[in-house]
């Protein structure tokens, strides 16, 4: 059952405009606790969109007091990380950067809560480690499972609950599941919303976009409001 416990993080890839996330914020705002968006990308192919920087993180700030919810961002870099505080109540670690010491030591600094993403080829033991980098100086952690990649390619990556609830269990962190960019397909993503609560996760992270056909960022894998609020009913 959703409650106070389970924790609804939802919104785009990226922040594209300030009417797409509006719309987006406004057709989840009753289902999420904190809305995403990415304002700095890290893309795989150079000649992929990578964010609109500062302009995205004061969308994503005016949209979340728009509709009374905190927001979450990405940091990609401790020269962002200023102005990433200034609009965002919640930091996120994506799984390029688990690794990145150095700043992990910046976001342990800022204070904030850390949402810290599993690298795609990270054994549960380098999270963990990972974490205590930001615990050092930061008792705010969130461990976020998004799948590893392994030989199977029937889906964007394999999401590991097994792996995550070893790490739930011997960090004592709360853990929280993207079953979008684990499996990269929206008709899969209910299902893993379901197996992540029923297995006593601490909440998930899904993206949502208010015209997923024409999403600039994984548009593949990203619900529409309809789809991500039935999602929140069928749990």
């Amino acid at each position: 059952m959703i409650n106070d416990k389970f924790l609804r993080i939802a919104g785009p890839c990226a922040v594209e405009s300030y009417e797409q996330m509006s719309k987006t914020a406004q057709a989840i705002a009753e289902n999420i606790d904190i809305l995403r968006g990415g304002a700095y990308k890290p893309r795989s192919n150079p000649a992929s969109f990578q964010g609109l920087g500062v302009q995205g993180l004061e969308i994503l700030h005016k949209v979340g007091k728009e509709i009374g919810k905190p927001v979450i961002t990405e940091v990609l870099d401790p020269r962002h990380l200023e102005n990433i505080c200034k609009f965002s109540d919640y930091l996120q670690i994506g799984a390029r950067n688990m690794q990145n010491f150095e700043l992990l030591k910046e976001v342990a600094r800022s204070g904030k809560t850390v949402v810290l993403k599993r690298g795609m080829g990270a054994k549960v033991s380098e999270w963990i480690m990972s974490a205590q980098y930001i615990l050092a100086g930061n008792s705010k952690v969130i461990l976020c499972e998004r799948g590893i990649r392994t030989f199977e390619d029937s889906t964007r990556f394999t999401l590991d609950l097994s792996g995550a609830m070893v790490a739930k269990i011997e960090s004592g962190l709360p853990v929280i599941i993207d079953p979008s960019h684990a499996t990269g397909r929206k008709d899969l993503i209910l299902s893993m919303c379901m197996a992540a609560c029923a297995a006593g996760f601490d909440g998930i992270m899904v993206e949502a976009h208010n015209d997923p056909q024409n999403a600039l960022c994984d548009a593949d894998q990203a619900l529409s409001p309809g789809e991500y609020n039935k999602i929140i009913e069928g749990i």
